[in-house]
């Protein structure tokens, strides 16, 4: 991660929060402020990415994500619990120490941080870990901080909660229906992932015939770039079939 720099515009920060990315923050935590709000926020600030000086520390946060390698920099990735590797940026100096005290802060704009996340292929950004509030930013929006571009996220607010994004809701039908068996195909909020993809099947299949479909539905969906810019993590259903 070597273009995680000081940047000289950032010459006189005194390592304070953005006073508004605080307030959103606090409001995402108590499930007032949508992520997508907090995002939009983050595209024009500045974060803090943590150095460390100490390579090969491994330990567990509470939160839930272990510190598990660094880059070449000494910028420290973590672990989620579904493995995969998250940046931790911090929104100021006191809340970057409350974290590790030990950790130096290099003040960027959070679209070049996201940039060189994925530069290293990590999906995900954690801000602040160690509270007071925290978002975890998901890859979708991750790659759309690096690219300079609004995230529009797959889950969009409804009358009942939360709905899936009518265009992301099509391509999941687009993508499905046309495999051999797949009776119909529709898309809903997940309960393990982002995104539930509910599949009506031809009755009696059989194990082997289940796993074509299957595997051919998860191929189809893969290739749809939509589907792979919006969507953060998909999960297959079998649902009734009449």
């Amino acid at each position: 991660m070597k273009s995680i720099q000081p940047s000289s515009q950032f010459a006189g920060d005194d390592g304070s929060a953005d006073a508004e990315l605080t307030r959103l923050l606090a409001g995402h935590t108590t499930g007032a402020v949508p992520l997508r709000d907090v995002v939009a926020r983050l595209a024009e600030t500045r974060v803090l990415v943590p150095v460390l000086a100490e390579a090969g520390v491994v330990e567990q946060n509470p939160d839930g994500l272990a510190v598990d390698k660094e880059a070449s920099s000494g910028v420290v990735a973590l672990e989620a619990p579904d493995g995969r590797r998250a940046l931790p940026v911090f929104t100021s100096v006191a809340a970057m120490q409350a974290w590790r005290p030990d950790a130096r802060p290099v003040p960027v704009e959070a679209t070049r941080a996201a940039l060189s996340a994925v530069s290293e292929n990590w999906a995900l950004i954690v801000v602040d870990p160690a509270g007071p509030s925290t978002a975890l930013v998901p890859r979708p929006a991750v790659w759309a901080l690096a690219q300079g571009q609004p995230w529009r996220p797959a889950l969009v607010p409804h009358e009942d909660g939360l709905a899936v994004d009518p265009e992301v809701a099509s391509e999941v039908t687009v993508a499905a229906a046309p495999v051999q068996h797949v009776v119909r195909a529709h898309a809903e909020p997940g309960r393990k992932a982002e995104v539930a993809v509910v599949l009506a099947l031809d009755p009696g299949l059989d194990r082997a015939g289940l796993d074509a479909v299957l595997k051919q539905v998860n191929a189809r969906l893969a290739a749809s770039e939509v589907i792979s810019a919006r969507v953060d993590s998909l999960e297959l259903r079998i649902g009734a079939a009449r």
